[in-house]
């Protein structure tokens, strides 16, 4: 969700293009690796089953950052899917532009600097001091001595600092090798996925580029949440990477985690040009919920990919179902039990 809000603000979906990544000095200090992440191939987690009556809906929790050189094959996926006559894809945002091609590419001259703090400030002069110089101490083992950053918003740097260090610990920022298998074996079993969210549609304009930019966003929680997570949680994103990998459930469960998102998201979504959205949260939620309750309804064997939170959290996707009256069963479960998350 938050990438796709940041791929808004930044107005990036404009040319088709992703968030682009700048090349740290040659000069930045190698970072260490404390807790070395798997390599080779890996199961991954088993799967939770959702059932009612005699439909069975096969969930699998999806984690990110994930180990960037393992190499996921679960044979168990591939046998769920190859079984079943429908497939939930992963919960998103998307975003439309409320314009054509050609209105979109006149405006794209309207976009330079849409990552830029207003009045051309720079993070030094809108950080808190004591922040600042925990940013630059991350900023030098991570993205070393490039300054281009030092003008951006501080959602957009801790943004730009975060994925760096992912990458520089051994792990993927998303979840991509999952998402093309899952793509994969879904077109072997001809079952095209049905996709769930919710799209926002925004009006492409100078107006709305001129507004945002002008706009000062309430980020300096995200900015040290994210600073924070960075300095203190990425050994345990590298436990929690194995864990996954390796399908040790206890030990997922047993993980201290604590993200940013929450933060961030409000920061975007503070934005005036955010401000009718709602609560994209809560709206994704309940478009998953619909969507299984239907498939479920519908499918003998059924298929869906969540993000590991929404499958174990108390407040989660699958809890929901079952205070809906679902049998919901983990894969290390045999009866029907509470939901208990560590995550």
């Amino acid at each position: 969700m938050i990438r796709s809000l940041i791929g808004l603000a930044a107005c990036l979906l404009l040319s088709g293009g992703a968030f682009a990544q700048e090349s740290p000095s040659p000069d930045a200090p190698p970072a260490e690796l404390d807790t070395i992440v798997v390599t080779g191939e890996q199961p991954g987690p088993g799967l939770w089953k959702v059932s009612k009556g005699d439909h069975v809906l096969w969930v699998l929790g999806v984690l990110a950052p994930l180990p960037k050189k393992m190499e996921w094959q679960s044979r168990e996926v591939e046998q769920r899917i190859s079984e079943s006559q429908a497939l939930l894809s992963r919960p998103f945002v998307s975003v439309k532009l409320k314009s054509g091609f050609w209105a979109s590419v006149a405006l794209l001259p309207s976009m330079v600097g849409i990552r830029d703090n207003p009045d051309d400030k720079t993070l030094a002069e809108v950080v808190p001091t004591d922040i600042y110089a925990q940013w630059q101490t991350l900023k030098q083992r991570y993205l070393g001595r490039s300054d281009k950053v030092e003008t951006w918003r501080p959602l957009f740097a801790a943004t730009e600092l975060y994925e760096s260090a992912i990458r520089k610990n051994g792990m993927t920022v998303g979840a991509d090798s999952i998402n093309k298998a899952i793509a994969k074996l879904s077109k072997q079993a001809g079952i095209k996925p049905t996709e769930v969210g919710v799209t926002i549609e925004i009006e492409a304009s100078r107006k709305t580029a001129k507004e945002f930019k002008a706009s000062r966003l309430d980020d300096l929680e995200c900015f040290s949440k994210t600073l924070d997570r960075i300095e203190t949680d990425l050994d345990n994103m590298k436990l929690r990477a194995n864990a996954w990998a390796m399908g040790d459930l206890e030990s997922l469960r047993a993980l201290p985690y604590e993200d940013q998102y929450t933060a961030c998201t409000q920061a975007i979504q503070g934005a005036a040009v955010f401000r009718d959205v709602g609560d994209l949260k809560a709206r994704v939620k309940a478009a998953w919920l619909e969507a299984a309750a239907k498939t479920l309804d519908e499918y003998p064997t059924s298929f869906a990919v969540l993000g590991m939170r929404q499958v174990v959290a108390s407040d989660g996707y699958l809890a929901a179902l079952r205070e809906r009256g679902m049998l919901v069963q983990a894969p290390d479960e045999e009866d029907d039990a509470p939901a208990t998350s560590g995550l």
